[in-house]
C-alpha cells in the first residue's frame, strides 16, 4: 500500500475496516444494558428504568442484579445450592467507567453481595475482602445478617446431592423462545437450577460503562473454592475508552485466560463484541482442547463505547438478554463454537 493511503487509512481508525473477524457487530444503542442468562430479562428491566431516566450505568447495573440475588428460585444469591458442606458462599464484583472497582468473595449470609462489592469500591483502600472479613465490612455497613438457612429447593437439591457427593456440575438447559419462558431460570429434573450467575454491562445515555457480576459459584464446590465472577480482568473488565464484557460458565477456565479482560483487549484491536468474545471462547478451547470443553460451558458478552452489543459461548445454550427500550427487552441465543 502507499505510504500516503497507509496513512489515510490510519487516520480514520481501525474501527474504520470491515474486514471478516473484526467488524459485524449488533445494533449500536445509547443507552443498553445486556446480561447473562434468562434471569438477565428481570434484571435488565430493573436497570433499564434507572438508564432511561439518564441515571448512571454504575447505579444501573448494581439495581439490576439485585433483582436476581433477591429471588429465592434462583441459584445467584442465597436461595442458591450450597457448597459440599451445606453452606451458601457469594461472590461479587463491580467496575464503573473511571477503573473504580470493588468485590467480595466467599461471603456468607449477606442478601445483596453486588452491594457490598460497591462499599468496598468506595469506602475503602482495597479492591477485594473475602470471607468473615467481607461479611463484618458489611455488617459494620449495615447489612443485616440473614439466618443462613437454605431455600426449600437449594435443601432438596443439597440432600438429592449427598447420595452420591459427586461434583459433576450440570451445564446449560435449551429454553424455550416466548417471553413468558425466560420469566424463571429453568429448573431440571433433580430440584437444581441450570444457572448460578448472572453478569451484567451498560452504557448509559453519557456513553459511560460500568458491569456487575455476582454468583454463588458452583452448587455442590470444594469448601472454600473460587471461580472467576469476584474477579476483575476474569469475570468481569470495564475501559470507558472501548467497552466492557462479563463471563458466565466455568470460572476455572475463564481465569486461565482472564477472560472478560481479552474480550476487551479485542475491542481494542478492532474487534466487534461478538467477534472479541469469539475469539476468548476460541482461546479457551485452544487451552484446554476440544475433548474437554464439549463437558463445560463458558460464554462471554459484551459492550463497545459505541453502543453494539454481542456475545459468544463454547456450546449450544447459552442465552443472554438485550435492553434497549421499554419494549425492547430480549432474549439471543448466543452463538457457538463446538457442535
Amino acid at each position: 500500500m502507499h505510504r500516503r493511503n497507509f496513512l489515510h487509512w490510519g487516520s480514520l481508525g481501525l474501527s474504520a475496516l470491515s474486514f471478516s473477524g473484526f467488524r459485524n457487530a449488533g445494533i449500536a444503542q445509547k443507552p443498553l444494558v445486556i446480561s447473562t442468562w434468562d434471569a438477565g430479562i428481570a434484571a435488565n428491566a430493573a436497570a433499564w428504568k434507572i438508564l432511561r431516566s439518564g441515571g448512571r450505568a454504575l447505579d444501573a447495573v448494581e439495581k439490576g442484579v439485585m433483582v436476581t440475588e433477591s429471588e429465592l428460585n434462583c441459584c445467584v444469591g442465597l436461595g442458591a445450592n450450597p457448597d459440599r458442606d451445606g453452606l451458601v458462599t457469594l461472590d461479587a464484583c463491580i467496575m464503573d467507567e473511571n477503573a473504580n472497582c470493588g468485590s467480595v468473595a466467599f461471603l456468607e449470609r449477606i442478601k445483596h453481595p453486588i452491594s457490598v462489592a460497591r462499599r468496598v469500591m468506595e469506602k475503602t483502600p482495597h479492591v477485594m475482602l473475602v470471607g468473615s472479613g467481607a461479611q463484618q465490612f458489611a455488617v459494620a455497613e449495615g447489612f443485616p445478617l440473614e439466618s443462613g438457612k437454605l431455600s426449600d429447593d437449594a435443601e432438596r437439591a443439597y440432600k438429592n446431592w449427598l447420595q452420591k457427593s459427586e461434583y459433576k456440575p450440570v451445564i446449560n438447559i435449551e429454553r424455550g423462545k416466548s417471553p413468558q419462558a425466560y420469566a424463571v431460570p429453568t429448573k431440571l429434573a433433580n430440584g437444581e437450577w441450570n444457572h448460578d450467575t448472572i453478569g451484567m454491562v451498560a452504557i448509559d445515555a453519557q456513553g459511560n460503562l460500568s458491569g456487575s457480576c455476582t454468583t454463588s459459584g458452583m452448587g455442590f464446590k470444594m469448601r472454600g473454592r473460587l471461580g472467576d465472577s469476584p474477579i476483575i480482568g476474569a469475570g468481569l473488565f470495564v475501559d470507558n475508552e472501548v467497552g466492557a464484557a462479563t463471563a458466565t460458565g466455568q470460572g476455572e477456565d475463564v481465569i486461565r485466560i482472564c477472560g472478560s479482560h481479552l474480550v476487551v483487549e479485542n475491542m481494542r484491536n478492532g474487534y466487534s463484541p461478538e467477534n472479541a468474545c469469539k475469539a476468548a471462547v476460541e482461546r479457551i478451547v485452544k487451552v484446554k482442547g476440544v475433548a474437554k470443553c464439549k463437558e463445560i460451558q463458558v460464554g462471554f458478552i459484551a459492550i463497545n463505547k459505541q453502543g453494539e452489543y454481542g456475545g459468544y459461548c463454547l456450546q449450544k445454550g447459552f442465552s443472554f438478554a438485550v435492553c434497549y427500550a421499554d419494549d425492547k427487552n430480549f432474549m439471543v441465543d448466543g452463538k457457538f463454537i463446538l457442535s
